[in-house]
């Protein structure tokens, strides 16, 4: 045999790695998913399978201009997110799994993606969703987003551990904020709704009946002509969900995102507690949790500090109850007790080391905010933990070893006496005597002081526990030790207590570096930091964040210990701002402003841009708390000069603009806007564009002809920025990133941002006059004639859309949608914006929602119908959608009622509806809110025909009335009319509020 030979023999006969399956292999074999599904160790893993499925349904395409067009809507792409749904179904739905596997764009898509195949009704909010009536597995893909959507958000608050490129890694900084914004976009937009997702997660736990969610079956027959016969919608197909299981999950998560709201809401935490309680109950109850994935320890922790947060108690339950002792002991001030009961812990051990040192850390924190009374109080529980830890054999704490290096004779006597009350009575365990012994030898090699030492080296715990022979070494290290402590004893450096434990100290001071909000103290730590080491500390916070427009100035200072300081006091200062602190964001920035005027004018005005930002946004969140204030002049003349501004070469956050474009609109500077802005700005800001036309359009809508001209212009301006257009941007290596959608569009900004801007508007004039815009342009796009929304201004419109195909008609729904609901949240009580919203669910079909919209906006404008309604407010139209409304839900008798308010009275509606026998109202209760005599003629002869003597006699007594005798003069009758009317309005509003 040749050596050639020998080697192909050798090489065949070595074990071979299988091949990994790749994702086209699955699309030409559609069996082959299942199989690989079934396997042990599949590769690719199931998770990174869904990665793949989604990142080439997501591909781009070039056309013959070799231009990038979004992902085609064809076979391919289909198959492709269903075999990723597949996936995730064989997983069966575990978001625990998910979520480690996914990122939050690719789990965004997934879940997306099952909303879409499930049947979810597009361009309606899913609060708005009755979950009752919808086919099962679709309810259920809406109760799995709206989880994903508030486990997400609780994710997302916990801190991070930022990944810190090396220096060849700067240039990644940019791809991996691309990444970031993507996700920071998807959580703002889970954040707004995460009160929709809490009030559809309460809804689903009011169904009592089994949940079912998709399988690979089920989504085959998507897939198939089954799906065409309904088989996928009946209330057996998929995967059965026990609705104990799916309460216990939904239980669980819910109060997860009540916990995380604790902090900014203190009632949150009893919600929580009720919502973990609840969990504990139907865990313990259900015999399988196959489908139920959560973290018994993390709800335990939820379960105790609930308990504590909320002063929950229960003296009965006697695992929790030493948790409780404390706690209460805490809240009632019983320091002393609290010092003894750790006492007594260090025998029994009873408590978590990790409680006994969140106890203490609690006691320094108050400390730092300045209750000095708890000095003593933090030393001796400093005292007790530590002397548990000797006793477990833990490594001693570093506050404990500082405290030691500033000893005193009080202090060694309560360590000792803590030692002796420690140590049990009887006979304690050899283990626990050697580590006793142990911790007074090191007392003893870390105390100098001569005297400290003699008074534990003479302490009879100390004479029974160590050896002769031990004591006596110890002694003489002592002896050879104090010959030399005086010679070489030097004064420690002024910025750290124990340099052996420098990386220990670091992490203090970084932690206080976190949380402290004073500037001069957040300079002093910086300094001592780095006195210890040199490293970038601005990244010691992956929730500390500057703006990305000032990110390269910042990191372009040269000295460190600035560029930290610069970094950090801005941050900290935009998280102040974000969470209304205002007092303390302006300190944090007039110190920085303070820092870079020295050495950087062009950070200088960086910072009073960001100043000018915070004054403006203070001055706003205190008109939205009900203040009429107007801003002083000083900072409506900044917003001026800001809005002109021009320096070279100055990074600019497009949001300070934004915003100052805002204010000006808010506080009716129209003159401004309109003829006093240069029109250079009007050209290159977009802000500024739109402002201009919105304060041109309000200032002219009392005069038609003129304001038809400005109208024009925001119209066209509106309906480019809602024509629908997708881009996909390529990364730096030149591939397409993975789910990289970017709404972009022809007009002057995203519709994003369009919609964001909107949202920063408040004057009642400018909502008043983008809803009746948007009303328009939703009437023409649905160009439905019957079932028009209505608004103010609709004559200063165009009425025809030269592209209308261009127009993203989702779109327009969904912006229609939200800036009313926005409005609303302004003023609850504007009656023109209560029926816009009225309609909106009338012409989707929601009628109890609109018609008790449509009574909310009566009761707004006649003191809750004490008063006429005036007939602007309640037109024919407006009647006649709440006489369908009632007809939609079987209220015939309502109808009826209704048909009178009509100026001219509505005899076939009313005949026709009081001809129905199964009317879902109280029927005859409402007669007597009937005053036209021929509907009550017509109800005595039907009930007469029908033999019903009871309600004949009802119509019989309400027709006899005197004052319905139409021989009374009119003024009587219009008072017996209006009585009526007003009593029967306040019994619909009873009925439906």
């Amino acid at each position: 045999m040749s050596s050639e030979t020998a080697d192909r023999v050798a090489v065949s006969s070595r074990p071979s790695t299988p091949l990994q399956t790749s994702w086209f292999e699955f699309l030409l074999d559609g069996s082959l998913l299942e199989k690989h599904l079934q396997k042990s160790n599949s590769d690719p893993p199931p998770v990174q399978l869904i990665i793949q499925f989604l990142e080439q349904a997501s591909k781009p395409s070039l056309n013959e201009q070799n231009q990038v067009q979004p992902p085609a809507d064809n076979r391919r792409n289909r198959t492709l997110k269903l075999l990723a749904l597949e996936v995730a179904a064989h997983l069966k739905w575990d978001l625990d799994a998910l979520e480690k596997g996914l990122t939050i764009p690719v789990l965004n898509m997934l879940l997306n993606e099952l909303l879409c195949v499930s049947k979810v009704p597009a361009g309606v909010k899913h609060v708005e969703l009755e979950l009752s009536t919808l086919p099962p597995t679709t309810a259920m893909a809406v109760i799995i987003y709206n989880r994903w959507a508030i486990r997400t958000i609780v994710l997302s608050s916990f801190p991070e551990k930022q990944t810190k490129p090396g220096p060849h890694q700067m240039n990644m900084l940019s791809i991996v904020q691309q990444e970031k914004e993507m996700t920071e976009n998807i959580l703002t937009v889970l954040k707004e709704q995460a009160t929709d997702s809490i009030s559809v997660l309460e809804g689903a736990l009011q169904l009592k009946k089994d949940f079912y969610v998709h399988t690979l079956r089920t989504l085959d027959l998507l897939a198939s002509d089954a799906a065409a016969n309904g088989e996928t919608e009946s209330s057996t197909a998929g995967l059965r969900i026990s609705a104990d299981e799916l309460h216990c999950q939904v239980h669980y998560d819910l109060g997860g995102i009540f916990f995380q709201q604790g902090c900014t809401d203190q009632p949150a935490y009893k919600k929580a507690r009720d919502h973990f309680r609840r969990t504990k109950e139907l865990l313990a109850k259900l015999d399988s949790t196959v489908h139920v994935h959560l973290d018994e320890k993390r709800l335990a922790g939820y379960w105790n500090a609930c308990r504590a947060l909320t002063e929950d108690c229960d003296p009965s339950d006697s695992q929790n109850s030493p948790y409780n002792q404390i706690n209460s002991l805490i809240r009632a001030h019983s320091y002393q007790a609290v010092i003894e009961a750790f006492i007594k812990d260090n025998v029994s051990r009873s408590l978590p080391n990790n409680f006994r040192r969140s106890v203490l850390r609690e006691f320094v924190y108050r400390v730092q905010q300045g209750d000095s009374s708890l000095d003593e109080v933090c030393y001796k529980v400093c005292v007790c933990n530590a002397v548990r830890d000797a006793l477990e054999g833990e490594v001693l704490s570093v506050r404990f070893q500082q405290l030691l290096l500033r000893p005193s004779k009080r202090m060694v006597d309560f360590v000792l006496e803590v030692c002796t009350l420690s140590l049990e009575k009887d006979r304690p365990s050899e283990t626990l005597r050697r580590n006793m012994a142990t911790f007074m030898k090191t007392l003893c090699e870390t105390l100098e002081e001569l005297p400290l030492l003699f008074l534990v080296s003479s302490h009879k715990l100390f004479m029974e526990l160590l050896k002769e022979d031990e004591r006596k070494f110890v002694v003489e290290q002592l002896r050879k030790r104090s010959a030399t402590i005086n010679l070489s004893a030097k004064p420690l450096p002024s910025f750290y207590d124990i340099p052996a434990s420098a990386s220990v100290n670091i992490g203090q001071l970084e932690q206080q570096l976190i949380l402290l909000l004073e500037p001069r103290k957040i300079r002093q730590i910086l300094i001592e930091l780095h006195g210890m080491a040199e490293r970038p500390f601005w990244r010691v916070n992956s929730k500390w964040e500057v703006p990305p427009d000032y990110i390269n100035v910042i990191l372009g200072i040269k000295d460190n210990l600035t560029k930290d300081l610069v970094y950090i006091l801005m941050a900290k200062g935009l998280h102040c701002i974000s969470i209304k602190d205002f007092a303390h964001a302006r300190q944090l920035f007039s110190a920085c402003l303070e820092l870079v005027t020295e050495f950087s004018p062009k950070l200088r005005q960086v910072m009073l841009n960001e100043m000018l930002l915070l004054e403006v946004r203070a001055h706003e969140a205190m008109a939205a708390e009900g203040s009429k204030e107007r801003p002083p002049p000083d900072l409506v003349s900044r917003v001026r000069g800001y809005l002109e501004m021009r320096i070279h070469d100055l990074p600019l956050r497009q949001v300070v603009g934004e915003e100052c474009v805002a204010f000006m609109l808010n506080w009716r500077e129209n003159d401004y806007l309109t003829l006093q802005v240069p029109q250079s700005l009007v050209m290159n800001n977009p802000y500024i564009k739109l402002g201009q036309l919105l304060a041109s359009t309000c200032k002219e809508l009392p005069g038609p002809k003129e304001c038809r001209r400005t109208a024009k212009e925001l119209w066209e301006a509106v309906v480019q920025i809602c024509s629908a257009s997708i881009q996909h941007k390529r990364n730096n290596d030149g591939r397409v990133g993975l789910i990289k959608h970017r709404e972009s569009s022809m007009g002057i900004m995203h519709r994003s941002k369009f919609i964001t801007f909107i949202k920063k508007l408040r004057e009642p004039l400018v909502m008043t006059t983008l809803i009746s815009l948007f009303v328009r342009l939703h009437s023409i796009v649905r160009d439905d004639i019957v079932n028009e929304v209505t608004a103010e201004h609709l004559s200063i419109w165009p009425s025809t859309l030269s592209n209308i195909q261009a127009v993203d008609v989702e779109a327009v729904a969904v912006t229609v949608k939200e800036l009313v609901s926005y409005a609303l949240t302004l003023n609850p009580n504007n009656q023109s914006w209560i029926i816009t919203q009225a309609d909106i669910y009338f012409v989707t079909n929601q009628y109890s929602a609109a018609l008790n919209l449509y009574l909310q906006a009566g009761a707004v404008c006649s003191d809750f119908f004490t008063k006429a309604v005036p007939p602007d407010v309640y037109s024919d139209q407006v009647l006649k959608r709440m006489i369908k409304c009632c007809s939609m839900m079987n209220c015939h008798t309502q109808v009826a009622v209704l048909c009178q308010f009509l100026r001219e009275v509505d005899y076939m509606t009313a005949f026709k509806a009081l001809q129905e026998q199964n009317s879902h109202d109280a029927m005859d209760s409402f007669y007597e809110y009937i005053w036209d005599v021929t509907i009550l003629e017509y109800l005595t002869h039907i009930h007469h025909k029908r033999g019903e003597t009871e309600k004949r006699q009802i119509a019989i007594k309400a027709i006899g009335q005197t004052e319905l005798n139409t021989s009374n003069p009119e003024e009587v009758l219009q008072l017996a009319a209006h009585k009526r009317k007003k009593r029967f309005l306040q019994a619909m509003a009873k009925l439906y509020f």
